[in-house]
């Protein structure tokens, strides 16, 4: 499973570029964790562009993803994938996490769904996800598919992920929320804390 990476100088900005090609999807992802949300998609997926374009315009982060994948199978492996690769990118653009925040969290409504999230770069993989959605499938999206995307993001990015959708009936409406409150849960974490410039968030001195 070949995996090729571009990043550029950090000093300043944290930006990555990942590009990773299999036989069932190739994917280019590139952030800009200091952007202004600005986003560029193209998944196949015509609402899952729309949950990356959350997360880009709620996280303030730049993200252009463009991937190729196996549709005419299902949309498992293109979800699964671009999660994997959005895990890389974030990884290599936030570098050593020294003076970040580290912990994110947010409560996000629309309408009568409400959604939390709580993220941490702790550098260690977890996921614990509680959505009862209400249908199978939103537009072409697989519901199923949203916990492959977040698995996915969670074990190659190293953070714990903890998301629960608290109220909702309608499964748009449910998972929407759920990805504005990712946007604004990496927003927070990994904003740097003035009050610990330099350092990094842990007492092991290592994340």
């Amino acid at each position: 499973m070949p995996v090729t990476t571009a990043t550029e100088d950090r000093t300043m900005d944290r930006i990555a570029e990942v590009s990773r090609n299999t036989n069932e999807t190739k994917i280019r992802v590139r952030v800009n964790l200091d952007g202004t949300g600005q986003a560029k998609l193209a998944t196949g997926i015509g609402f899952f562009d729309h949950m990356l374009d959350q997360v880009a315009r709620h996280g303030l982060i730049d993200l252009e993803v463009s991937c190729e994948g196996d549709l005419h199978i299902d949309g498992h492996h293109t979800v699964e994938d671009v999660g994997i690769t959005l895990g890389q990118a974030v990884a290599q653009a936030v570098g050593d996490k020294k003076g970040i925040t580290r912990y994110g969290h947010s409560y996000v409504p629309l309408d009568e769904a409400l959604s939390r999230v709580v993220v941490d770069f702790s550098g260690r993989p977890g996921l614990h996800q509680h959505i009862p959605f209400t249908a199978g499938m939103i537009g072409q999206l697989d519901t199923q598919l949203v916990f492959e995307f977040f698995q996915g993001f969670v074990n190659h990015a190293l953070v714990s992920l903890h998301i629960d959708n608290l109220k909702g009936v309608n499964a748009h409406h449910q998972c929407e929320t759920v990805f504005k409150a990712f946007g604004r849960a990496l927003r927070m974490a990994l904003t740097p804390d003035p009050r610990s410039a330099g350092v990094i968030p842990s007492t092991k001195g290592s994340l």
